[in-house]
């Protein structure tokens, strides 16, 4: 109960719109030793953790911007399976790649926008980013154009994106800003329907592509996406309800240099701390 009196008295000195700095000790939540963090619970605020909020490599974090440019130029109603977009040969190409995430598709194959955003958000599909660019504004380029000026509208004023997979260390944000992304994303349905997905399956056959956070399902989680590489560390961005109230969460920067696998299941584990101790407060059930 005291924790709550605490949020709330936080909460009313703050606008909501912003992670701020706080200790572990204030929170009493499972703050990473290292990188960037901040939360966010429905109606108490925003509150972060970490270094001094430096902007650092964020990976395919990177795609939560990419679907929700897409999304606002190409709104989809649950249920709706949107217009068809066909494969071209780089994406096809690229989806052999050994050295990024990439999903399943051939040349000339016709997808609809619901399924790649599902390629692109679940099994973290690279290629399908790059795709959904080139579909919407003709080149990479200018679609990266479009990210960075719905990151300015956010407020995301240390964010900058490079490319749309998050493929590339020269896109850079904060745990703060990406929270301000957070939010926003996940006021759009179909982007929670995607996020909120276990699986999909590759387009024309029956391959199953699991979802990259395996977090969904535990804790109130459901969503939203990780990403990991060798310069960004581990990164997560996820999103919980407990009791009918939404927490958000971000995490930067987990084991930076130890690769990404390594650096991912050290973000996720994070992850599970902390969605673990929101889910408690949020119960009343302590420590």
């Amino acid at each position: 109960m005291r924790l709550f009196l605490l949020f709330l008295l936080l909460a009313g000195a703050l606008s909501g719109c912003a992670a701020v700095s706080a200790t572990s000790h204030d929170l009493s939540l499972p703050w990473p030793e290292e990188g960037q963090s901040a939360v966010e619970i429905e109606g108490l605020g925003a509150f972060g953790a970490g270094d001094d909020g430096e902007p650092v490599p964020i990976a395919s974090v990177t795609k939560v911007m990419t679907a929700y440019v897409i999304l606002d130029g190409h709104p989809l109603r649950p249920g709706e399976r949107g217009p068809l977009i066909e494969v071209d040969r780089t994406a096809a190409d690229e989806s052999h790649s050994r050295v990024e995430s990439s999903a399943p598709v051939r040349q000339g194959q016709r997808v609809r926008l619901r399924h790649l955003l599902e390629l692109m958000l679940v099994p973290s599909g690279n290629n399908v980013a790059r795709l959904l660019a080139r579909w919407d504004a003709g080149s990479q380029e200018r679609f990266t154009a479009k990210m960075n000026a719905a990151a300015r509208r956010l407020g995301m004023r240390q964010t900058t994106y490079t490319g749309a997979s998050g493929n590339e260390d020269s896109t850079v944000s904060t745990a703060a800003d990406q929270l301000k992304l957070a939010r926003a994303a996940m006021r759009d349905p179909v982007f929670r329907e995607v996020v909120s997905l276990t699986a999909t399956t590759a387009p024309g056959g029956g391959q199953r592509l699991p979802n990259t956070n395996t977090l969904l399902g535990r804790h109130g989680v459901v969503g939203i996406k990780t990403g990991s590489g060798t310069a960004a560390g581990g990164n997560l961005m996820w999103a919980s309800r407990v009791r009918g109230r939404l927490a958000l969460g971000v995490i930067l920067g987990q084991r930076p240099g130890a690769g990404p696998a390594a650096a991912k299941e050290a973000a996720l584990r994070a992850g599970a701390e902390m969605t673990a101790a929101v889910e408690r407060r949020l119960l009343g059930r302590g420590d």
